[in-house]
């Protein structure tokens, strides 16, 4: 396999180790509803330290990942601020931030993206799947580096989005660019296809098993007006009318599979028709294209956000419908979502929308480094859940007409025809604008709207990164965790696995179970405690840790009195308590 060579690779190449773990601090003032780690997550931090801060509760378990890093246009600059102890990483780094000048730009992002990317791939599960948008700047590279990482064969496609509607005559080769990628990783494409469990066949279809699927489409009457028509049941004449979003299939293919008997119709006009998808058909051919986000274009995501801020918040954010469909191929429906470079927060936003119309129970976490990630990201997140008003201009374009030599020439006759429009249309709008553009007279009518847009319900714990946890530190005092804080990071430490908070209980000393073993950990954030000889292993701790039966037992503790010729024949392992790194090798 292509192995890619960047500046710095030496360097970064196992930098996630040495990222300092940092607890999540919730902050309830920040936050909607109570707070919890359990649920869901919005996060100001470096995403670095943040992915790091995950790892002790969710490695391993995140179902789907999603993120949009920076592509490196060079038109903006973007910092790379992690601490790697090179004097020459160092030395090159020192020309922050990257910009277009920069010559080793491409060697910083390839940087920068190493360690993140090696970090998402412990939290993910074994079955989940990662997408990542991304242009033909750094394509080849992160393909190069998802291969090393992830692994060739977990590479299931390179998904082209037409990001633009309109052409981008700012390239210099004369070429419009008007698509993106969405880089996918992961077991298998999931689609709607469900786990095998969930099919069953009531009705006996000799098809075999089947499932319900959604049949709602994603595209407004004015994106995609072919999806938008009233679907009646030819057997007993319901008309259950058009969706707000249309229907997912064109008549053509719906009379199709209303003829094969695919169609699941309510016995109410006020219930949505379902698909009958059966089990065989979506495992023996690809119900996903690696075309995506059709009739949904960048200019969306700009407008998801001015209807919530009622002005241009943020540039160039993500669509919700397009962030709806990724979530729908790749997270099941009570799974959980991560967004390391959250922006604007169009991943909750998406998903929260889904939740109320689709009554699924996703959850996310969302990783935002930036100021704004609570005046912005988790604003706009309040805002979706709670309801919000929009304040701002509605446009609905009146003409749209390519200014040829020909109609040049009888101008009089094309501004006859604006003025029509004009007069026609002014007791409907407070402006009508005129403009040319790319060739072409557009004519706008344009009216300020107040608008009430109704909450998605929902909550979230707000978190920021607590002081580093310096282990070594612990028995002088500089630095005293509380006891779930510190367990956490030693249970996934020593194991690799997640830990869970639940199961712990603290006034025994008890962490939980892994794989191999019972964890212990014997501490109280208190130096004068430590100090003590109550805080060492002692036969009598032993002899009572080893009650608990079913797998050898592993003991964080100060110091111990009793030789391990007497623990080991108990299945009582001990680990010096301020030795951060330990690791069990032992068989």
């Amino acid at each position: 396999m292509p192995e890619l060579y960047f500046k710095g690779k030496e360097f970064v190449y196992n930098h996630h180790l040495s990222v300092p773990y940092r607890p999540l601090v919730p902050d309830a003032a920040k936050s909607v509803g109570a707070p919890s780690l359990n649920g869901n997550l919005i996060i100001h931090g470096d995403n670095l330290h943040a992915l790091k801060a995950l790892l002790p509760m969710y490695a391993g378990k995140v179902d789907c990942i999603y993120i949009d890093p920076p592509y490196n246009t060079g038109e903006q600059s973007w910092e790379y601020n992690d601490r790697v102890n090179s004097p020459m990483m160092n030395e090159w780094l020192s020309s922050n931030p990257i910009n277009k000048d920069d010559m080793l730009r491409h060697d910083k992002w390839c940087a920068m993206m190493w360690p993140r990317l090696v970090l998402l791939k412990e939290l993910l599960s074994e079955t989940g799947m990662i997408f990542i948008s991304i242009n033909d700047i750094e394509a080849s590279n992160l393909r190069l580096i998802m291969d090393e990482i992830f692994g060739e064969s977990k590479f299931l496609c390179q998904m082209v989005w037409k990001s633009r509607l309109n052409k981008d005559n700012r390239n210099t080769t004369g070429i419009s660019l008007d698509h993106e990628y969405i880089f996918v990783y992961g077991e298998k494409v999931k689609g709607d296809e469900r786990k095998e469990e969930q099919y069953s066949n009531p009705d006996n279809d000799p098809r075999g098993a089947w499932a319900s699927g959604n049949m709602v489409g994603l595209a407004s009457a004015e994106k995609r007006p072919n999806l938008h028509y009233p679907l009646i049941n030819p057997e007993t004449g319901i008309n259950y009318g058009i969706p707000e979003q249309g229907w997912r299939y064109e008549p053509p293919t719906m009379n199709r599979l209303i003829a094969e008997g695919k169609v699941l119709w309510p016995n109410s006009p006020t219930g949505r028709p379902r698909e009958k998808a059966f089990l065989d058909e979506l495992t023996k051919s690809p119900n996903t294209s690696s075309l995506i986000g059709e009739g949904i274009y960048t200019k969306d995501g700009t407008g998801n956000v001015q209807d919530i801020f009622s002005s241009r918040a943020f540039m160039f954010p993500k669509p919700v419908d397009l962030i709806k469909q990724i979530i729908r191929q790749g997270c099941p429906e009570s799974g959980l979502f991560l967004d390391s470079f959250a922006g604007s927060g169009t991943t909750a936003h998406a998903i929260l929308d889904l939740n109320k119309t689709e009554n699924c129970s996703r959850s996310f976490i969302l990783v935002e480094c930036e100021d704004y990630a609570d005046t912005l990201t988790a604003e706009r997140v309040r805002r979706v859940i709670q309801g919000y008003e929009f304040k701002g201009t509605q446009k609905e374009e009146l003409l749209r007409e390519s200014l040829t030599w020909t109609k040049l020439k009888s101008a009089d006759s094309l501004l006859e025809k604006v003025s029509f429009i004009e007069q026609a249309n002014a007791a409907r709008f407070d402006n009508i604008s005129k403009t040319v553009k790319d060739g072409e007279l557009i004519v706008t009518g344009e009216k300020k709207i107040t608008e009430r847009t109704e909450g998605l319900g929902g909550e979230f714990t707000y978190c920021t990164l607590g002081p580093e946890l310096d282990i070594d530190k612990i028995l002088t005092g500089e630095t005293l965790p509380d006891y779930l804080t510190l367990g956490a990071w030693l249970f996934h430490t020593a194991t690799g696995e997640s830990f869970d908070p639940s199961k712990a209980k603290p006034k025994n000393w008890y962490l939980g179970e892994s794989a191999a073993y019972h964890l212990w950990l014997v501490y109280r954030p208190e130096l004068d405690y430590l100090k003590s000889a109550e805080a060492a292993l002692t036969l009598s701790l032993a002899e009572k840790i080893a009650k608990t039966k079913g797998k050898k037992h592993l003991v964080f503790a100060p110091a111990k009195y009793v030789p391990n010729n007497k623990l080991l024949p108990m299945g009582v392992e001990y680990a010096p308590l301020p030795f951060a790194l330990y690791r069990i090798e032992k068989g």
